[in-house]
């Protein structure tokens, strides 16, 4: 047993009777049946819109079938594709993309049967009808999941809200480095209440991992996991739990409610890189090279400039007023323009708003010591370089804006890495130099995680782990997550 994600269901079972953790499994209950409301709700709503769209206050004609039965009929089977392409699977409800995918492929795979079947058929229901209701639910269903996973990320982020409750097996180095990883993102919902070590390990008293309580050994996995309420086993990477041990582990929790997964020593990348392939019957799990160049990377920079040029052309009047601004409230020039080390090491100029006082480099020695960060950067939460309409301009990004310029000039991508000092690359190791492999970003997934809120060590991994696992879809989320995080200005001075 494998995984080609860093948790994915290694064994799922679906007893007959109780399963642990009540309270979980009520939680998730709850919230398919949230998710199956707002899907009716939405699909009922698209359904209408289409026959509206169409046919107004005219009475439609040429259907062999009357739409007051078209619609119901065409309501239930949509659901129905939904549940056949497990859109309420619990294993891809709220993380990850496939939740999304499995939504627009229902619904793009039912419209291209009933248009088949129309056309066999000839029944004579208006195509315009059907494009419309279509285009209108598939768009309406995902924002509808996209809102219900947001309320449902809040909750977890405050401990609340439905979260799997997770045993981790494994010895102690790699169970706290999981444990580090699942807490690292609590919105992903698995929750941590207890850990199992190999036998050697365990002492005569009580014994905690950080604050994760030691519940058992090896041998007693399938007892432990349901006297703590655990309904997920999590194996991490181990010498002692042999392939034979873990295949009978699963055969151990079959019926008991509480689900196996697998969380590999390989970390860090994406699944589009990962292929599963058995192999004399073991699941080889194939990594893929990361890709730094060919026609994906021409169309990336294509879509980069061809945004850059049109935001230039539609920002032109906030510019302007942001120029002004600027001038207005402090002497010095209305740009700033810094040297930054963009992909292969090439050293380039990339422009900003000035939000500091003209001599801020002069006076940054005086304040070293009161460095916020634990890495290579210099931030400080109240830097008194900053000017007034600087510390505005900072919360809201829009410092960042003239860096559209170094995109268009192709110095820059719209997502990437962070572009650093020449003084940070210049202490980089052979690791995080890869983040040179790339082009620069205006945003990132550091952007969206916490940007200045983030320690050296989170920002340099998250940067790390877009130069190996970027893609033009990744980068459409970065954006529009981007949108949020200025919003909410976390992490921003």
């Amino acid at each position: 047993m494998t995984s080609a994600t860093l948790l994915t269901p290694a064994t799922s079972s679906r007893p007959g009777g109780e399963r642990p953790g009540k309270t979980t499994r009520s939680a998730e209950r709850a919230y398919i049946r949230v998710l199956l409301v707002l899907d009716t709700a939405v699909l009922a709503v698209a359904i209408l819109v289409g026959y509206l769209a169409r046919f107004g206050d005219e009475e439609p004609t040429g259907s062999k079938i009357p739409y007051v039965v078209v619609a119901p009929v065409l309501l239930l089977v949509w659901l129905v594709s939904l549940k056949a392409m497990r859109c309420y699977d619990d294993q891809v409800l709220g993380y990850g993309a496939d939740e999304y995918r499995r939504v627009s492929a229902a619904s793009m795979r039912l419209a291209g049967g009933i248009a088949i079947a129309g056309y066999i058929a000839d029944v004579g229901v208006s195509r315009g009808f059907l494009a419309i209701s279509f285009a209108v639910g598939t768009v309406g269903l995902e924002v509808a999941r996209f809102a219900a996973r947001k309320r449902l990320h809040r909750a977890r982020d405050r401990g609340a809200g439905w979260s799997r409750k997770v045993l981790v097996v494994g010895d102690t180095a790699h169970v706290l480095e999981l444990v580090h990883t699942l807490r690292r993102e609590p919105y992903a919902g698995y929750q941590v209440v207890g850990a199992c070590i190999p036998d050697a390990l365990l002492a005569p008293v009580p014994q905690r991992l950080g604050d994760v309580p030691v519940v058992g050994s090896f041998r007693g996995i399938p007892e432990a996991a349901p006297a703590i309420g655990a309904d997920t086993v999590a194996v991490t990477a181990t010498g002692e739990l042999t392939a034979t041990r873990l295949r009978r582990l699963g055969w151990q929790l079959e019926g008991t409610g509480v689900d196996l997964v697998v969380a590999p020593a390989l970390t860090d990348v994406a699944g589009p890189r990962i292929h599963t392939r058995p192999v004399a019957g073991l699941p080889l799990i194939h990594v893929e090279a990361p890709e730094f160049r060919g026609a994906r990377k021409l169309v990336k920079g294509f879509v980069d400039r061809s945004i850059s040029l049109i935001a230039l052309l539609v920002l032109a009047p906030l510019l302007t007023v942001i120029a002004l601004a600027i001038k207005i409230d402090s002497r010095g020039p209305v740009l700033f323009r810094q040297t930054r080390v963009g992909q292969g090491g090439e050293e380039f100029g990339v422009f900003k708003f000035r939000t500091m006082v003209v001599n801020a480099d002069a006076l940054l020695a005086e304040l070293a010591a009161r460095n916020e960060t634990d890495g290579l950067m210099f931030k400080m939460r109240d830097d008194p370089r900053v000017t007034r309409v600087g510390r505005l301009l900072r919360k809201w990004s829009l410092d960042e804006l003239p860096q559209l310029v170094n995109v268009l000039l192709g110095q820059m991508s719209l997502v990437g890495p962070r572009p650093p000092l020449p003084s940070e690359v210049a202490r980089y190791d052979g690791d995080v130099a890869r983040r040179l492999l790339v082009k620069p970003g205006m945003t990132g997934l550091w952007q969206v995680s916490g940007r200045s809120d983030l320690s050296w060590e989170d920002g340099i991994r998250l940067d790390l782990y877009y130069v190996e696992n970027w893609s033009l879809a990744a980068d459409l989320t970065i954006l529009w997550k981007t949108f949020g995080a200025v919003v909410n200005s976390r992490g921003a001075y």
